[in-house]
């Protein structure tokens, strides 16, 4: 995206006027049929920010969608969520475009105001995933999430009243749930692929606490497991829970405290080196951490394996 020219755009208007749509029929709130939307070449060589929230369900799309310097092909039905700020573009390709339809819902944070999804919402990790780490859709859930969809519209192009916020609201949170049902129900089905993301998460930890850089940098982050597995890292935290209960921060520590073990059954070093080896500046701060995972402490550890 370094080449793109980026635009940003603040309104649900003014995206619409951007993509030679009518008028939104509410200022905060509009799904967007893609049949109606209207693509130029010069939005290929555009990057854009959003002020508000998209969700879309993409089928036959023909567009490449990047994200960074990663590029995303999607043909088939999919779905996928993006917060406001985050920058991504589309390269449409012009020669196949009538076969594109789905539906994008754009929602202004302003929309929430003063309702507990304002806050709520942020705790659906997968709008911080990246494109390639898509909501694939049965049939049978691609339904139920456009019956959704039309339930929120038929609401908003309807007298709007002081229920609407309300009736919309609880359509909106139905949406994220059954997303992150839909999401959950992926992670499993879909378990080769992610059978391989826990046998490389595997390999990168290993390989991590054998060199030097446990000692030159400390534990390593989320953020650098992540990346040295090419998911983002709100994804591979929501994987790793569905598939093994327990968090990527979790299984940085017990590859650590294994590592730990293994230091204390069968080495001499003291508590305080094997802490420094293992990238704490302080060997309490070890010994602490030590004893939450294992109920003993590091002296009691090494005590009981050599009694």
């Amino acid at each position: 995206m370094a080449n793109k020219k980026l635009q940003r755009i603040k309104s649900i208007t003014e995206y619409h006027r951007s993509r030679g749509l009518p008028k939104p029929e509410h200022p905060l709130i509009s799904l967007v049929d893609y049949e109606a939307i209207k693509h130029s070449a010069e939005n290929n060589s555009m990057s854009w920010v959003l002020d508000f929230y998209t969700i879309s369900l993409k089928r036959g799309f023909n567009a490449n969608i990047k994200y960074g310097q990663q590029e995303y092909d999607f043909d088939e039905g999919v779905m996928f969520f993006i917060a406001p700020g985050q920058v991504f573009s589309i390269e449409v390709n012009e020669n196949q475009v009538s076969k594109r339809s789905g539906w994008i819902l754009l929602v202004h944070p302003d929309f929430l105001w003063n309702t507990p999804l304002a806050k709520g919402i942020r705790q659906y990790e997968y709008f911080d995933y990246a494109v390639n780490e898509a909501l694939f859709l049965s049939d049978k859930e691609e339904t139920t999430i456009i019956q959704i969809l039309q339930n929120i519209r038929q609401e908003y192009h309807n007298n709007i009243d002081k229920f609407s916020q309300a009736i919309i609201i609880t359509q909106l949170e139905s949406l994220l749930v059954y997303a992150e049902r839909f999401y959950q129900r992926q992670f499993i089905t879909r378990k080769i692929t992610n059978h391989k993301i826990l046998d490389r998460l595997e390999v990168v930890l290993a390989a991590y606490f054998n060199s030097d850089d446990i000692i030159k940098k400390g534990l390593p982050t989320v953020q650098y497991v992540a990346d040295q597995l090419n998911v983002s890292p709100g994804y591979l935290t929501s994987m790793l829970k569905v598939l093994t209960g327990q968090s990527t921060q979790q299984h940085i520590h017990d590859k650590l405290i294994e590592k730990a073990k293994e230091k204390l059954s069968t080495t001499q070093l003291s508590v305080s080196e094997i802490a420094y080896d293992l990238g704490f500046e302080h060997p309490q701060s070890f010994s602490k951490l030590f004893k939450t995972k294992t109920k003993v402490s590091p002296l009691e550890f090494r005590q009981s394996f050599n009694d």
